[in-house]
């Protein structure tokens, strides 16, 4: 790879109104970072994050997910704006593209058609119908040859329709001549990386404009911005999927994290939400269930379950309004109204109605072992640390506090009785 990439992720991203640094506020599963890190990971081995709001806690956050990036912290104080964020930024390779951090759209592609060609600058530009509040880019014979912001637009340049999308390919030489002479001689006492493109056409450099799409290219700067880039980002994760064979009820009504693989036949209903690493082989998940950072192999949920983290499902049934959580099932039946927690369920078995595996004791979390051809009765709870052996028939109401051996009914219930008369003594003869 003989390019690098420098991700701008310093901006304090005020128009969020929130706590939480702007490039991580996620998209379809991940830190919107993490997305223009992903992108920029296919075209380059050598990718700088430049930090400056909340660093640490930025670069914790990508440091416990991607490996060899370097960090490089903005001097925001002395030098602000775009241009000051690459002042002593240093790259490997013979050319830097420049990526903004709050572009989680962006594709490979896109990338690599910025930085094809032998033009000493590349520059992303789109073509808007209504380009008003943009600086415009003026474009002749190919080249860019000025950007000139909206307020010092004449007559001509304000119906021109290209603006500057902000995403740069230079030559690296270029660039370490260019960024120490910016100064930030304007009205907002900012360095601006734009201005490279006024020194680059004052030297006779070639300024090339590659034309991008605006969805793409869109930067998340507001909560409204985060909901439109998360809707785009579902529409291309479950178009590729159905492509790839997965089918989908009313694909508009469910939400696909972009970690998440399936494998064979696989159905989501309406109303899915998958969530996390899931992954899914030859699963049937019925309308409005939730699968989290879970493995369903030949195995249907729903309508209305959830399957939580670290849950391993295989050839297992799990109905309506079924809880399972940090669980291993092979060969169960769960129809309905059940919680599963902590537990290894072995083939065969069936979990009745109302039964709770009680896994708390408000300090520590324990296990229930269920061995196989297991009858849990409806309205049992299994008080954990609890095992129950292959071929055990728990009667319905029952409470397993202790261990139950190959074979045997468990039953534990107060004995009935009956009050003759009670309902007339209580509400009178009418």
């Amino acid at each position: 790879m003989s390019i690098s990439v420098v991700i701008l992720a310093a901006g304090q991203g005020t128009r969020m109104k929130s706590a939480m640094p702007k490039v991580l506020h996620t998209i379809s599963g991940k830190p919107m970072l993490f997305h223009a890190i992903d992108a920029a990971k296919e075209i380059s081995d050598d990718i700088t994050v430049v930090l400056h709001h909340q660093a640490e806690r930025i670069r914790e956050e990508v440091e416990s997910t991607y490996e060899n990036i370097i960090f490089h912290r903005q001097d925001a104080e002395n030098f602000p704006g775009t241009g000051g964020a690459m002042k002593g930024v240093h790259t490997r390779h013979s050319r830097t593209l420049i990526l903004n951090g709050d572009m989680p759209l962006i594709t490979k592609a896109s990338l690599e058609a910025l930085t094809s060609g032998d033009a000493d600058i590349n520059m992303s530009v789109i073509e808007l119908e209504d380009p008003s509040g943009y600086g415009r880019v003026i474009i002749s014979e190919g080249n860019v040859i000025e950007i000139v912001e909206q307020k010092d637009c004449n007559e001509a340049q304000l119906c021109t329709q290209t603006v500057n999308a902000g995403i740069y390919a230079v030559d690296t030489a270029l660039l370490e001549r260019y960024i120490p002479q910016l100064d930030n001689d304007n009205a907002q006492a900012e360095y601006y990386l734009t201005d490279i493109v006024k020194m680059a056409v004052d030297d006779g450099k070639t300024i090339h404009p590659v034309y991008v799409s605006e969805e793409e290219f869109k930067g998340v700067n507001s909560k409204l911005d985060l909901a439109h880039a998360e809707e785009i980002m579902q529409r291309r994760i479950k178009k590729a999927l159905m492509l790839a064979g997965v089918t989908m009820r009313l694909p508009e009504t469910i939400y696909i994290d972009c970690r998440a693989t399936f494998e064979g036949e696989c159905e989501l209903e309406n109303g899915v939400r998958i969530e996390g690493a899931a992954h899914l082989l030859n699963a049937h998940i019925k309308a409005h269930s939730v699968i989290e950072d879970s493995h369903i192999e030949h195995s249907d949920v729903g309508p209305m379950g959830r399957v939580r983290p670290g849950s391993r499902l295989v050839n297992t049934h799990i109905g309506n309004f079924v809880e399972v959580k940090k669980s291993v099932l092979n060969g169960v039946k769960a129809g309905h109204l059940a919680y599963i927690g902590d537990a290894q369920i072995g083939e065969g078995s069936n979990i009745g109605a109302g039964v709770i595996t009680c896994n708390y004791d408000g300090k520590n979390k324990f296990k229930t072992i269920i061995g196989k051809n297991v009858f849990v009765g409806s309205d049992t709870q299994l008080v954990a640390p609890v095992c129950i052996e292959d071929d055990v028939m728990i009667a319905a109401g029952t409470t397993v506090n202790k261990n139950v051996e190959k074979g045997v009914l468990a039953i534990s219930r107060t004995p009935m009785r009956t009050v003759k008369n009670f309902f007339y003594k209580f509400f009178g003869d009418k």
